[in-house]
């Protein structure tokens, strides 16, 4: 039996805490023995065997961990990313990996020269929404798609404290569940044609953008990806139109309340989606619920210590955010100066 890779947290903001870190303690080939927080010890009150460092300098300095997950505001991410591999270090980061693209090219460039890991959180991959979607599409039955479309929706009326909603880089919605959506998208078809955006500020004195939809193309396709936060309705997660049929489905994925709620990601229960939470399909002869795969973020931080302990393929690469990345800069320049932006302009 392999030893456990120690693995360290620099940043240990709400989403280590609440899922970063219960993904690592459950992971049995992950040992979670070190975090950098500026201020608290919270990781180490949580978690036996846990040292806490004030910087990362302080942290590569102590040599005590082999891979470094980075949960810090997205400015960081580069830097601290290039210092981590340049240490000897495999690395995981949130998402998005960084701001630019032209900086996650230079990431994967010194990861390839070191021949280290560096993944990318995207946990939504393992929703089990989206590997409902994903199914569907296997099983043919809705026949050849021509439309879907992906919501991420909140009512979140005021402006809040949190570093997202501030003039700082990185910010905004688009970079935060854009880069979820347009990954998901992306992983189901591939590359579009072109891409059409609209991202806006539309709460009374939003400084970062707090809605978006972006439109891609894919010849006899389209798929639409929005989210705003002064919704306060249904919206489907996601819908689906092919030639046969189509599928709703309303809810997100369940794992994030569930991390909320102190939940360990534990058991063959974890990410299960009750009956009336399932989505419908709709046939010409019927309309039926249909069950919702387990969703199972467990999966990725299993996939990133095979990678790195037996050389496993590696599901979420860099130069697959890379052109997630190319699509957000794409949808900024589409959306200021009103046109589409192609393929060959956007460069993805």
């Amino acid at each position: 039996m392999s030893t456990p890779i120690k693995t360290a947290i620099v940043g240990f903001g709400s989403v280590a805490e609440k899922m970063h870190a219960p993904l690592i303690a459950v992971c049995p080939d992950l040992e979670l023995v070190a975090s950098v927080e500026r201020r608290t010890n919270r990781c180490e009150e949580l978690y036996a065997g846990v040292t806490t460092y004030r910087s990362l300098d302080e942290l590569l300095s102590a040599d005590v961990a082999d891979l470094i997950v980075i949960t810090t505001p997205n400015e960081y991410h580069f830097p601290m990313a290039m210092q981590c591999l340049a240490a000897g270090k495999h690395v995981v980061v949130d998402k998005p990996v960084t701001i630019f693209s032209h900086e996650a090219e230079q990431l994967n460039k010194l990861a390839d020269e070191k021949g280290l890991i560096c993944s990318v959180f995207h946990n939504r991959r393992y929703d089990g929404d989206f590997m409902t979607v994903q199914k569907l599409m296997r099983e043919g039955d809705l026949g050849d798609l021509v439309y879907l479309e992906s919501h991420f929706d909140r009512f979140r009326p005021e402006v809040s404290e949190n570093w997202r909603e501030k003039e700082v880089p990185g910010n905004g919605i688009t970079y935060d569940l854009g880069a979820h959506l347009i990954d998901q998208v992306v992983l189901l078809f591939g590359l579009p044609n072109w891409i059409h955006a609209d991202i806006r500020k539309q709460r009374t004195g939003a400084v970062a953008d707090d809605y978006f939809e972006i439109i891609m193309d894919y010849g006899s396709l389209v798929a639409k990806v929005t989210a705003g936060v002064l919704v306060n309705v249904p919206t489907p997660k996601f819908l689906l139109l092919g030639k046969k049929g189509s599928y709703q489905k309303f809810g997100l994925d369940v794992q994030e309340a569930a991390f909320k709620a102190g939940e360990k990601p534990e058991g063959s229960t974890w990410g299960v989606e009750t009956a009336e939470k399932w989505g419908n399909l709709f046939l010409s002869e019927e309309t039926r619920a249909y069950e919702t795969i387990p969703g199972n973020y467990r999966i990725l931080y299993q996939n990133v210590a095979d990678a790195i302990s037996k050389g496993s393929s590696l599901d979420i690469t860099i130069p697959q955010t890379i052109s997630v990345l190319k699509i957000i800069e794409a949808s900024f320049k589409s959306s200021a100066e009103g046109k589409r932006i192609s393929k060959a302009e956007g460069g993805w």
